[in-house]
Protein backbone atom coordinates (compact mmCIF):
# COMPACT_ATOMS: atom_id res chain seq x y z
CA UNK A 1 0.00 0.00 0.00
CA UNK A 2 1.88 3.68 -1.03
CA UNK A 3 1.94 5.79 1.94
CA UNK A 4 0.68 8.88 2.19
CA UNK A 5 3.47 11.09 1.33
CA UNK A 6 3.57 8.80 -1.83
CA UNK A 7 -0.55 10.04 -2.86
CA UNK A 8 0.56 13.57 -2.46
CA UNK A 9 0.06 15.58 -5.66
CA UNK A 10 3.63 17.08 -6.58
CA UNK A 11 2.99 21.08 -7.69
CA UNK A 12 5.15 22.03 -10.06
CA UNK A 13 5.45 25.38 -10.67
CA UNK A 14 6.32 27.47 -12.85
CA UNK A 15 8.16 31.09 -13.76
CA UNK A 16 6.88 32.55 -17.04
CA UNK A 17 8.42 35.78 -18.65
CA UNK A 18 5.10 37.10 -19.49
CA UNK A 19 6.11 40.77 -20.49
CA UNK A 20 9.15 43.50 -20.93
CA UNK A 21 9.48 45.60 -17.46
CA UNK A 22 8.97 49.14 -20.16
CA UNK A 23 5.44 48.28 -21.14
CA UNK A 24 3.94 48.40 -17.53
CA UNK A 25 3.98 51.95 -15.95
CA UNK A 26 2.78 52.45 -12.19
CA UNK A 27 -0.75 52.57 -11.83
CA UNK A 28 -1.04 50.54 -14.79
CA UNK A 29 -1.90 46.48 -15.23
CA UNK A 30 -1.73 43.79 -18.17
CA UNK A 31 -3.80 40.58 -17.96
CA UNK A 32 -2.01 37.36 -19.63
CA UNK A 33 -3.19 33.67 -19.79
CA UNK A 34 -0.60 31.44 -18.49
CA UNK A 35 -2.00 28.19 -20.10
CA UNK A 36 -5.45 27.53 -18.35
CA UNK A 37 -4.83 30.09 -15.66
CA UNK A 38 -5.67 34.08 -16.58
CA UNK A 39 -3.36 36.27 -14.78
CA UNK A 40 -3.50 40.11 -14.11
CA UNK A 41 -0.37 41.54 -13.35
CA UNK A 42 -0.54 45.93 -11.93
CA UNK A 43 2.56 47.77 -10.85
CA UNK A 44 1.86 49.98 -7.86
CA UNK A 45 4.24 52.72 -5.54
CA UNK A 46 4.99 49.28 -4.42
CA UNK A 47 5.46 47.12 -6.46
CA UNK A 48 4.10 44.05 -9.01
CA UNK A 49 1.15 41.94 -7.78
CA UNK A 50 -0.11 39.55 -9.59
CA UNK A 51 -3.41 37.67 -9.27
CA UNK A 52 -5.84 35.15 -10.75
CA UNK A 53 -8.04 37.15 -12.72
CA UNK A 54 -11.34 35.61 -11.04
CA UNK A 55 -13.56 37.67 -8.40
CA UNK A 56 -13.97 35.84 -5.48
CA UNK A 57 -17.58 36.87 -5.54
CA UNK A 58 -18.57 35.00 -8.72
CA UNK A 59 -15.93 34.44 -10.76
CA UNK A 60 -16.16 37.65 -13.19
CA UNK A 61 -12.77 38.71 -14.89
CA UNK A 62 -11.69 41.18 -12.01
CA UNK A 63 -8.29 42.22 -13.02
CA UNK A 64 -9.81 43.77 -16.20
CA UNK A 65 -12.06 46.09 -14.22
CA UNK A 66 -11.96 49.78 -13.72
CA UNK A 67 -8.94 50.76 -11.48
CA UNK A 68 -9.96 53.43 -9.17
CA UNK A 69 -8.82 55.28 -5.32
CA UNK A 70 -10.59 54.30 -2.16
CA UNK A 71 -13.31 56.49 -1.39
CA UNK A 72 -13.45 57.47 2.15
CA UNK A 73 -16.20 59.48 3.86
CA UNK A 74 -15.92 63.01 5.10
CA UNK A 75 -17.49 63.66 8.27
CA UNK A 76 -17.78 66.84 10.41
CA UNK A 77 -16.96 67.48 13.80
CA UNK A 78 -20.80 65.45 14.80
CA UNK A 79 -19.36 62.98 12.39
CA UNK A 80 -22.03 63.23 9.80
CA UNK A 81 -20.90 62.65 6.17
CA UNK A 82 -19.83 65.88 4.27
CA UNK A 83 -19.24 63.97 1.42
CA UNK A 84 -16.13 61.99 -0.16
CA UNK A 85 -12.80 61.84 -0.79
CA UNK A 86 -10.40 60.03 -2.64
CA UNK A 87 -7.70 58.02 -1.12
CA UNK A 88 -4.69 57.90 -3.87
CA UNK A 89 -2.42 55.80 -1.99
CA UNK A 90 -4.98 52.82 -1.71
CA UNK A 91 -6.00 51.39 -5.26
CA UNK A 92 -8.79 49.37 -5.88
CA UNK A 93 -9.75 47.04 -9.09
CA UNK A 94 -14.03 46.72 -9.44
CA UNK A 95 -14.83 43.55 -10.67
CA UNK A 96 -17.27 44.32 -13.95
CA UNK A 97 -19.50 41.93 -13.06
CA UNK A 98 -20.98 43.13 -9.94
CA UNK A 99 -18.70 45.71 -8.41
CA UNK A 100 -16.87 44.00 -6.05
CA UNK A 101 -13.89 45.82 -4.99
CA UNK A 102 -10.51 44.23 -4.09
CA UNK A 103 -7.28 46.38 -2.30
CA UNK A 104 -4.83 46.01 -5.73
CA UNK A 105 -1.33 45.38 -3.04
CA UNK A 106 -3.31 43.15 -0.95
CA UNK A 107 -5.62 41.48 -3.11
CA UNK A 108 -8.44 41.73 -0.23
CA UNK A 109 -11.90 42.74 -0.84
CA UNK A 110 -12.38 46.39 -0.05
CA UNK A 111 -14.92 45.62 2.97
CA UNK A 112 -14.60 42.14 3.85
CA UNK A 113 -10.49 41.64 4.38
CA UNK A 114 -11.08 37.88 4.70
CA UNK A 115 -12.01 37.25 1.03
CA UNK A 116 -9.18 37.33 -0.96
CA UNK A 117 -8.00 37.35 -4.73
CA UNK A 118 -5.90 34.51 -5.68
CA UNK A 119 -2.45 36.00 -5.37
CA UNK A 120 0.89 34.67 -7.60
CA UNK A 121 4.83 35.78 -6.97
CA UNK A 122 5.70 38.01 -9.58
CA UNK A 123 8.93 39.07 -10.02
CA UNK A 124 11.32 41.52 -12.13
CA UNK A 125 14.41 40.56 -13.61
CA UNK A 126 16.78 41.90 -16.64
CA UNK A 127 13.98 44.20 -18.01
CA UNK A 128 11.72 41.19 -17.58
CA UNK A 129 8.63 40.54 -15.79
CA UNK A 130 8.09 37.22 -14.03
CA UNK A 131 4.87 34.96 -12.60
CA UNK A 132 5.22 32.51 -10.91
CA UNK A 133 2.41 29.56 -11.45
Amino acid sequence: MPSPASQRRSVLVSRVRIAESTILKEGERIVVQIGDVSVGVFRTSRGLRAYENVCAHQGGPVCQGRIVPRVREVLDHDMRVIGQDFDEDEMHVVCPWHGAEYRIDTGEHATIPHIALRRYEVDESEGQIYVSI
